[in-house]
């Protein structure tokens, strides 16, 4: 059968945009962008996908990118009602001649915690570290062991502190991808401390201070975290950037200015928002699937997660996502809430994305005599 000229003309011009399509559908992903510094990391804080990296693990001094893991530290004492925002801290000698940035305390003064917080994350203020470690701890040697205890709980194992201020050290280091997991426990575990990392500036004793962060000021989807620079660790920045449901995190250490710190992480957080989305796939406690119990009080057992299941993925392929449950095969009473009994397992294209464990979301007890005798039965017969 032949074509008129203009269907023949409309059937190239749909086969070339179904051809287009494709080419587009299968076109790789760009390289991350070129960036001048010792080492960075991009990491999803939802998913924890690495979308870009270089020299992730290499020990690095970290200079005030220490304070990420001091305030973290801080936070976990308030949490658990060791010390608490009001409480006034006697300022010592020791704490107001440390060397470095300052928030300007004085000696023999007192000075609220929640201001003290204020003036180590936005003024960056190494007298504020010392004052919090020794009100704490007693002292900043025996602050920078609790500060390593978290540290370890948090997978850092390429890390280890000396002190709270980030001031040089030859056992004082970190690596891009440590000192993000302790900015993504930060945002996860503390977001109304958190807010505090936006603040552009912050007074005390009159003096006012802005905090270094220049991407406070050029990006509005920035909302932290913390600026570092010796003259040995270069100038480092970790930020954070949420836009609409995704958060990124972005480390850079060992660039040649603060302008430079400041591009490169901009770069980094562009790229990955530009072509990465993440869905919040399955929420903690959302009932996946009601699967049969043997010889219960129930015959139905709830199946879900743990914790909220989220992916970072390629822009335009949610839809080339697959999901599937593998739950064990007969289960038996007792089941105790947080069983492991099965596994979420998901996919795209093809290719393992994530995996989570599916986890038993109520107890099930014994089932009684009857219960038990005709599960037996039909277990029997099945």
């Amino acid at each position: 059968m032949s074509l008129s000229p203009h269907l023949l003309k409309a059937a190239l011009f749909w086969l070339t945009c179904l051809v287009t399509f494709h080419v587009q559908a299968a076109t790789p992903l760009p390289a991350p962008p070129e960036v001048t510094a010792t080492g960075y990391f991009l990491v999803d804080s939802h998913s924890g996908k690495i979308l870009a990296e270089q020299d992730p693990d290499r020990r690095l001094e970290p200079a005030s990118l220490t304070k990420i893991m001091t305030a973290y530290t801080v936070f976990r004492e308030l949490r658990q009602g060791n010390i608490n925002l009001q409480d006034a801290v006697l300022i010592s000698e020791n704490a107001w001649r440390t060397p470095g940035s300052r928030m300007f305390i004085e000696v023999g003064k007192r000075v609220k915690v929640i201001d003290l917080i204020k003036g180590m994350i936005i003024q960056s203020g190494n007298d504020a570290c010392v004052a919090l470690a020794e009100h704490i701890a007693g002292s900043e040697g025996t602050f920078s062991a609790l500060m390593n205890s978290h540290a370890g709980r948090l997978g850092m194992h390429n890390t280890h502190f000396v002190n709270s201020t980030g001031l040089p050290h030859d056992d004082h280091y970190t690596t891009p991808a440590d000192i993000a997991k302790a900015a993504a426990a930060t945002i996860r575990e503390f977001p109304e401390y958190y807010l505090w990392y936006k603040e552009k500036s912050f007074t005390f004793n009159k003096i006012e201070q802005h905090n270094r962060n220049r991407l406070l000021w050029r990006d509005e989807s920035v909302d932290g975290m913390k600026t570092g620079h010796t003259e040995a660790a270069g100038y480092c920045l970790v930020a954070s950037a949420q836009r609409e449901n995704m958060r990124l995190i972005s480390v850079v250490m060992g660039t040649k200015g603060e302008g430079a710190r400041a591009q490169a992480s901009q770069s980094l957080l562009n790229y990955g928002f530009r072509f990465y989305e993440t869905h919040r796939l399955y929420a903690a406690g959302e009932v996946l699937n009601r699967t049969r119990i043997w010889k219960g009080e129930k015959e139905k057992l709830p199946l879900g997660l743990t914790e909220d299941l989220h992916i970072t993925i390629p822009r335009h392929q949610y839809k080339n996502l697959d999901a599937r449950l593998e739950i064990e095969p007969e289960i038996m009473a007792p089941i105790a809430k947080g069983d492991v009994l099965g596994q979420v397992s998901v996919t795209l294209n093809g290719e393992p994305v994530t995996e989570a464990s599916l986890v038993a979301l109520k107890s099930i007890a014994d089932g009684n005599i009857w219960q038990q005798i005709k599960d037996s039965a039909l277990l029997w017969l099945k």
